[in-house]
């Protein structure tokens, strides 16, 4: 099981491949560097909080694990 610590870890290094990529996406989606950031940094923020809560969720879910 992941400490709470290493799913945290884990969670932002995501999230900055993702806040990235939505910036650029949004960029191209808006042609607005300030819109497109906007959208990723909200998106960012979603994805972070919901990514961190899953994996705490499925530490505790014993199906599918070996001893």
């Amino acid at each position: 099981m992941d400490s709470p610590k290493r799913t945290i870890t884990k969670a932002l290094i995501w999230n900055l491949i993702g806040l990235v990529s939505m910036a650029v996406v949004g960029l191209i989606a808006t042609g607005s560097l300030a819109v497109g950031g906007a959208m990723a940094l909200v998106n960012a923020a979603l994805g972070l909080s919901m990514y961190v809560i899953y994996e705490r969720i499925w530490n505790r879910v014993a199906w599918g694990r070996r001893v």
